[in-house]
Formats: structure tokens, sequence, C-alpha cells
């Protein structure tokens, strides 16, 4: 059972719930009900009228990082986190930080968008709680004598000297100096007891975002921009959405998605944007790929399970493949992996499995076979390492001959991820090493020992 102020954070969201699905007459009453003061109030209460990705998570963290599409909401997440800081229960009250950081992109939009905006601090702020600005001090003085100073993220040395016991920073990841910035800021957050800071930004694999990911002491909430369609014109989630759906762009901007990629990646996301199809062409062969994983349970590494199909027509050099499914599943009992490959197989009406069995040898057949006495499989042994077995699979993507259908970012992720040294994400790459069993059987192998059947149509 919650108590403090997650009960009342459980509360209020509760009561909000139910007064958004009550009927309109309901509604009407519960507002009739209120108190002039109440009414008054009731917009401010953000806690009522938040997204979960909006409010601060509970535990003891430093940095807290907001992640979202465009329009879900981040902006105002940051303004009613300073308001929470800075105010008290009474207008006068101190609150919990008396001195804060304002850090933008440029101190324009620092004060348009942070301060000023439809979601910056003074829209969110009640009358009696709303700061002054004092525009030759850059700076907003609250009623109770808390300021915030506004600074720009392209003057990392203006940082220099001032102190604070917390800051908000606005799109992060788009910043031209984030190192020499953030850096400044750490070492300017030492007043109170417990300095904090709210990130807001669109994700982008820049050095400064991941660095801050990876630290414990981080805490992070997502959000697509769906989340916050109720205040967006449904127009722009239309056209956005039809013009950006299943791209890299689209998986940042819109959907909030960190797309991680390294130098030296054997494959880049625009080879998948730039090759993507919609409706699933005729196909010559399919196949169902499997990379065991070599324990089960939770902890287990995936399943990699990924279908591909191929088109034969011309010389083995003009066919083309894509990337049909990506089934791959995690945590699973050998039985369970296995009844999801031949529901993979059976859904796809896929020629043959293969299957890599390096870590479970003859068990690996017999585990499909338990599922599906006559699935054909195809046992394959890995004696190069993973990354000299995608290297010619890479090529054929750069050949521009293999296209990726919707549904496949996490397999993606993994891709942008693989080098020639070797996989640089955490734990085993097996969606890529299903992936590249799958391509190599259905067109590097076969391109070189037979012909395929006619083409047939996939419904």
């Amino acid at each position: 059972m919650p108590t403090g102020s997650t009960l009342t954070r459980h509360a209020l969201r509760s009561g909000a719930a139910l007064l958004a699905s009550a009927p309109v007459a309901e509604q009407r009453r519960f507002l009739s009900e209120l108190s002039p003061g109440e009414r008054i109030a009731l917009p401010y209460l953000f806690e009522f009228w938040a997204h979960d990705h909006q409010l601060p998570p509970e535990g003891d963290w430093r940095t807290w990082v907001i992640l979202g599409g465009r329009g879900a909401g981040k902006t105002r997440a940051g303004a009613e986190w300073v308001r929470s800081m800075v105010e008290g229960a009474r207008p006068l009250d101190p609150g919990a930080c008396t001195r804060l950081a304002i850090i933008g992109e440029t101190f324009d939009q620092a004060r348009e968008v942070m301060v000023f905006g439809d979601s910056g601090i003074m829209a969110c702020s009640p009358p009696d709680r709303r700061p002054v600005w004092q525009a030759t001090r850059r700076c907003l003085v609250w009623p109770n004598g808390a300021e915030a100073m506004l600074y720009s993220a392209s003057d990392p040395e203006a940082l220099r000297g001032p102190q604070f016991d917390g800051a908000w920073v606005d799109e992060l990841a788009k910043w031209k100096k984030a190192g020499d910035t953030w850096d400044m800021l750490q070492f300017g957050l030492r007043l109170g007891a417990h300095p904090r800071v709210c990130v807001t930004t669109t994700p982008r694999t820049v050095k400064i975002l991941v660095d801050l990911l990876a630290l414990p002491s981080t805490a992070v909430t997502r959000a697509a921009t769906e989340v916050n369609a109720a205040n967006l014109a449904a127009s722009f989630l239309e056209e956005v959405r039809a013009r950006y759906a299943g791209t890299s762009l689209g998986l940042q901007e819109l959907d909030g998605v960190l797309l991680e990629q390294v130098d030296g990646a054997l494959w880049r996301r625009e080879l998948f944007d730039d090759h993507r199809f919609g409706r699933v062409p005729t196909l010559s062969r399919i196949v169902v790929a499997v990379d065991p994983p070599a324990g089960a349970g939770k902890t287990s590494d995936e399943c990699g399970i990924v279908v591909v199909g191929v088109v034969t027509e011309g010389k083995p050099h003009e066919w083309r493949g894509y990337v049909l499914e990506d089934a791959s599943v995690q945590g699973a009992s050998p039985m369970g992996w296995a009844e999801a490959v031949v529901q993979a197989a059976r859904r796809w009406e896929a020629e043959r499995v293969v299957a890599e069995v390096n870590q479970g040898g003859a068990m690996v057949e017999t585990v499909l076979r338990q599922v599906d006495p006559m699935l054909p499989v195809r046992k394959v042994h890995a004696t190069r390492s993973k990354s000299a077995r995608a290297e010619p699979v890479a090529a054929l993507y750069e050949q521009g001959r293999v296209s990726h259908g919707q549904g496949l970012e996490a397999l993606e992720a993994q891709m942008c991820l693989m080098t020639q040294a070797g996989f640089e994400g955490a734990g085993s790459p097996d969606r890529v090493d299903a992936l590249v069993w799958g391509l190599t059987e259905a067109m590097l192998e076969r391109g070189r020992t037979e012909q395929l059947p006619k083409l047939r149509t996939v419904g």
C-alpha cells in the first residue's frame, strides 16, 4: 500500500481517471460541488491531470530524464517539476529548492519555450504563485524568494561560478556544446541536501545522453507522441504517422526511442529506411532462422527467431531478400521457444527452419520435433565469429538487395551495434545471429547450390 506523497499521487490519479471516464452530467455535478477556490485550484493540480511519464519517479535519483516524441508533454513536465521544487504549501512558504538553473539550447529558446511558452513555467503557475520575470537579470523570482536563472547551452562558461540546488535542462541531445555545458552544471549543483536535475529531450544518439542514461543515479520515463493526442491536432498525428511511421526519424521524433549506432557498425539505419517495404511481395522461398539461447529462464539470452523471404528472379546476384518478422522471445523454456519457432513457420508457410546447434547440438532439433515431428529443420554449426558471419550479409544490404518490413525495431537496434570487431551492445546479439543465418540460407548458400522453386504469393 503506498504511503505519504505516493498515496496522494495514486489518489489524485485515480480521481482523474474516474472523472475523465464519467458521463458528462456526472463531470458537471462534480465541478458544481467544488468551492470557488477549489475550482480555481483544480487546473493547477498537475498530479491530477498528468500522464505517468510526466511525474517524477520514486527513489533516490539525481537526474530524471524524460525521453519523449514531439508533443509528448515534455515541456509541461519540466515546468511542473520546477514548480514542485520551488513552491511550498502556501505561496510564501519555502520549497525544496531556492536557486535553480534553467538551461535551453539557446537563451531565446529557454525564455520563449521553458518560461513563456504555452506549456512553460508562467502558463503552468497559479496567479498567487506565479514568478516575476526580471529581464535584466534573466531571472525568475517567486513570491517565496526562490530564483531560477536562465542560461544558454552555447555558453558553458556562464555556468562557471554560480551554484544551484536544482536545474531543468531542455533538449540536451541537441546541444552543440553538450559535454562542456553539462560538466559546468554538475560542478554548480552543490547547494542543498540533494540537488537534482530534470532533463527533457527528444532522444538522439549522442555521447552525453548515452552516458547519462547508463548511470545508476539516472531515472528515465518515456512516451510517444500519441500519449498526448488529446492535446494535439488530429491532422498533425495523421500526417506525421503516414509520413514517418517505421522510419528511424519516426522512431526518434515520434516514439521517443533512442537509436543507438556505433562507429564502424556493419549496418546503418538508412539502409533500412531507404528500402523498407509495405505489402509483402510474391516470394520464392521463406525461411525461419533460430539462434537458441544457451540457458533458460528470465535471465537467459534471447532466443533469436527471424523470418526471411527471397525473390529469385534473374541470376543469384539479382535476388532480393525480405525480412518479414522478428519473432524472438526472451526468458522462454526450450519448449517455449520451440513453440514460437513452429508457430512462425506455420504462420508464414516456411519451407525450412534453420537452427544453429552450437549451444544445444542434437537437443535443438529434438525439441523442435517434439512440437512438430514433420518440421523441416536444417542444422547449422558456427565455425567463424558472429561478425565474420555477418559481413557477407551486411554486404547484401550495402548492395540494396535486402528490405525490411515494419515492427523490426529491436532487431535493427542490435544490427546497428554490430561491428567487425564484435557486438558493442549489452548481452548477446541473438536476433542478428538469427537474421544472418536466415539470409545466408535464403540468398547466399542457395544462390550457390540450387535453383529455387517458382514464385508464389503469400497472403
